[in-house]
């Protein structure tokens, strides 16, 4: 099950969200994870005492709150809250931290931080955070591209040209975002980002040549450090056997799933004097009509209806 600890939420965003931490320290090794696969929405939330968040906010209305309450009533209330688990709370908007408050976190170890942004935009930052460090993941084989602006994964067997291709596009423009090791993460329901583990970001290895530095070569624009994936082109040896299992008309409408997601599949057989790197941008490009309403094959065969429909009338005009 993916997790992130307290301390990597702080180490990761303490500068973008001016984080102070101010007790609790004794919790920083405390687990975020989402074991019911919840959206991460529930995971972070404005101060709740019947059903905490992981992340507890609290802004001007939260504070204010507590601060108004009798000290018996205040007590009543957090010790309601600090018998449920939480990873951690956070004071937003710059408001003056609540002693009690402040007491309760460091009595149960459960960190307490800071910040002078206004609590909505905060927590719209920490919902995307964590839907990306707990989303579930798997290592997929191939290289992740972005060819105008779509982000295509090339798959098949081992010395079928993948990175040969792949370099050629990126001659032509397009950019790297991972070879070899594909890490591709589920960010929601219908949503798989790709993304290049850090010891192999910026190469790809090319059979001849060796290992390339990408950016190095063609420059920062040639790498991508993630994309979400839209499209798999997976190659094949055009022999007889995988041209005869090709079907011309239904090829478009297959699907791969991937962490319970259909991604959209074009196979290519591959074959001398094939260009491949333009067969993917017409690939690609014919995927974004489709987007756009536009199925080149379903408009063939409705012209091609169409014309036997007329000559049918044609030789029977009654």
């Amino acid at each position: 099950m993916p997790s992130v600890s307290v301390r990597q939420l702080y180490q990761d965003n303490h500068q973008k969200l001016f984080l102070n931490w101010v007790a609790g320290t004794g919790g920083s090794d405390t687990m975020i994870r989402n074991d019911d696969q919840r959206p991460t929405l529930a995971l972070v939330g404005h101060l709740n005492f019947i059903h905490p968040n992981a992340v507890q906010v609290l802004g001007v209305a939260e504070v204010e709150y507590l601060e108004k309450l009798e000290n018996a009533a205040a007590r009543t209330a957090l010790d309601q809250l600090f018998h449920k688990p939480m990873a951690v709370v956070i004071v937003a908007n710059n408001q003056t931290v609540p002693k009690l408050l402040r007491d309760y976190c460091h009595t149960h170890n459960v960190p307490l931080m800071s910040s002078r942004l206004e609590s909505p935009y905060l927590m719209d930052v920490l919902r995307i955070y964590l839907a990306r460090a707990l989303a579930v993941s798997t290592v997929l084989h191939g290289v992740f591209l972005d060819v105008l602006e779509i982000g295509v994964l090339i798959m098949g067997d081992s010395a079928m040209g993948k990175s040969e291709l792949a370099l050629e596009l990126i001659s032509r423009g397009h950019g790297l975002v991972a070879d070899d090791a594909v890490e591709l993460y589920r960010i929601g329901p219908e949503t798989l980002e790709g993304r290049c583990p850090p010891l192999l970001r910026d190469f790809l290895e090319v059979r001849g040549l060796g290992i390339l530095n990408i950016r190095t070569i063609f420059g920062e624009t040639a790498v991508r450090p993630k994309k979400v994936l839209k499209l798999i082109i997976h190659l094949v040896k055009a022999n007889d056997q995988a041209m005869q299992a090709l079907d011309r008309l239904n090829i478009q409408s297959e699907t791969q799933e991937i962490l319970g997601v259909k991604v959209r599949k074009v196979i290519l057989p591959v074959a001398a004097g094939r260009n491949l790197a333009v067969l993917v941008e017409a690939a690609v490009r014919n995927y974004i009509l489709q987007l756009r309403g536009i199925d080149s094959t379903r408009e063939f065969i409705e012209r091609h209806t169409n014309f036997l429909r007329d000559q049918e009338h044609a030789a029977d005009p009654d």
